[in-house]
């Protein structure tokens, strides 16, 4: 059965984990095995549960212990549970808790690239992309448009961090994914290496549409996606077999990197599952 504490002393430390320590702290502090990340919301936590993550303990407002997160405490076993009202757990936090619950969980060891990309017919790539809401709501998009895994760059904000996992509504534990060589920067030559036909969205003179017939007939295609503002590399854009536009109107010159995301995975992904 579940212990549940009601919390008196915000400075506790077993809290800590949830007040102070920040996520590259929490990322880092069983290494070299897999650190701990923070699942927020019912729905994100049901889904990591779902795909197999441990529970390490939760932080839930008072009245959903027995409310809608009830499922949750279940789910979760012996593991320690923390409980307050909801100002008291916005002053340990510092911010208001979605759905009144996060839950501390325990990471997995990434698997290797070409793991996951074995039978895949779309995958995307992400390159140096840090902002934590985009890195969600791409793979919020990836989920629902027919991507069947993603590749970061070492310059990505990590999945698991609580924004990210937020945003993506709990899709980063359905869509697989891991990390590409974090040494180096020219990871072309492995993914065609894999078989992956390259396609590269940017805005360059020679782009082609993102309805070009030639490109949604490729049989296997990794779509890459670059930073807000710069961009992907100009060594990337000219490794790729495509550099690939989305057409705007308006005068209006791009999209935000989760939107362009979207319609880059509708147009291609639903094509390379038929």
């Amino acid at each position: 059965m579940a212990e549940i504490t009601e919390i008196n002393d915000l400075s506790a430390p077993e809290l800590q984990i949830y007040s102070s320590t920040s996520e590259v702290q929490l990322l880092r502090c069983n290494e070299p095995e897999p650190g701990i990340f923070i699942a927020e919301s019912p729905k994100v936590i049901r889904r990591a549960l779902d795909a197999g993550y441990k529970p390490i303990s939760l932080l839930i407002e008072r009245k959903y212990i027995d409310g809608q997160a009830k499922d949750i405490v279940c789910r979760c076993g012996d593991i320690p549970i923390y409980t307050a009202d909801s100002q008291v757990l916005t002053s340990l936090t510092g911010f208001r808790l979605t759905q009144g619950v996060l839950c501390a969980m325990s990471r997995r060891r990434l698997p290797d690239v070409s793991g996951i990309c074995s039978g895949a017919a779309r995958i995307a790539v992400l390159e140096d992309i840090m902002n934590q809401t985009n890195v969600g709501a791409i793979f919020r998009s990836a989920a629902a448009l027919g991507i069947d895994a993603i590749l970061l760059t070492s310059g990505c904000s990590d999945p698991l961090y609580r924004r990210s996992v937020r945003v993506s509504m709990g899709t980063v534990f359905q869509v697989p994914w891991t990390y590409l060589d974090r040494s180096g920067s020219d990871y072309i030559p492995l993914l065609k290496s894999l078989g992956f036909s390259t396609a590269a969205m940017a805005l360059n003179d020679d782009s082609v549409g993102i309805d070009d017939e030639k490109l949604m007939a490729e049989k296997r295609l990794a779509v890459i996606l670059g930073t807000e503002g710069e961009g992907l590399r100009k060594s990337t854009i000219e490794a790729c077999d495509y550099t690939v536009k989305i057409p705007m109107s308006h005068g209006v010159d791009s999209l935000n990197v989760a939107a362009a995301s979207a319609v880059a995975f509708w147009q291609l992904g639903r094509h390379g599952q038929s």
